[in-house]
């Protein structure tokens, strides 16, 4: 049983969709995997999950193949989107390993069936698994091409009745230019979906941020790069965004 201490900080979400990029993977490298960091990214959903949190995780592709840049050297655009979908699938097989080494049951469920490789996305019985407290690595985006993971990750949150989607980046939240590149960069603790739009903030696509308004979903954004800070923000600490 838990301990008094442990109650005091209830987690504030029950079940929360973790959005992160495919770049987020390759660590140091310019390209694919690295081993390293999809271990310490799975720690920090086995940290959530220990919570209590049910937990839905959509990761992008871009470490292997990004369809806009392929479309942008000549590919059709279908063609290039559908190969990016696929990229997702291995970056999700590959977290399922790092989180069952760690003990955290999780099921891989592609929009696109691969009967061999996951699970076909069946809503229905993504909601068990979760009601089982087991994670759900939902890829190969929406299945269309023209959208993106985001729109993908909005479109699970709300499907799946996640509380918040939670959208881990490299820096800690929103800013109104890119930190990385001006130092009096500002950065909001609390910013309107409409604002985002507005002003072409960089935080989902615009059709991801669109739907996240049109069914009141609060996107959490922070920082994966900060050890403990997914957990910390679901027992109210830390640095982050939340639009709303």
């Amino acid at each position: 049983m838990a301990d008094a201490s442990h109650d005091e900080k209830k987690p504030s979400y029950k079940r929360v969709l973790l959005k992160i990029s495919g770049e987020a993977l390759m660590g140091d490298q310019g390209y694919g995997l690295h081993p390293p960091t999809v271990e310490r990214i799975a720690n920090e959903i086995k940290s959530v999950h220990d919570l209590g949190v049910e937990i839905c995780l959509v990761i992008g592709g871009g470490n292997i193949f990004r369809g806009l840049q392929g479309s942008a050297q000549g590919m059709e655009r279908t063609t290039a989107d559908y190969m990016g979908m696929l990229a997702t699938v291995m970056n999700a097989l590959a977290m399922q390993g790092a989180l069952e080494s760690l003990g955290v049951y999780t099921r891989v469920i592609s929009a696109i069936p691969m009967d061999q490789v996951c699970e076909p996305y069946i809503r229905r019985r993504a909601v068990r698994h979760l009601e089982k407290k087991r994670v759900c690595v939902f890829a190969a985006g929406t299945g269309n091409p023209y959208f993106t993971t985001d729109t993908a990750a909005t479109l699970r949150a709300n499907e799946m009745s996640c509380e918040a989607i939670f959208k881990g980046t490299q820096v800690d939240g929103v800013y109104d230019k890119d930190p990385k590149k001006h130092a009096d960069a500002v950065r909001y603790d609390t910013v309107s979906y409409d604002e985002v739009l507005q002003k072409h903030l960089k935080v989902m696509d615009a059709s991801a941020i669109a739907l996240a308004r049109d069914n009141h979903k609060p996107i959490v954004v922070f920082s994966l790069d900060e050890p403990g800070g997914f957990a910390g923000i679901l027992r109210g600490e830390g640095t982050y965004t939340k639009v709303g």
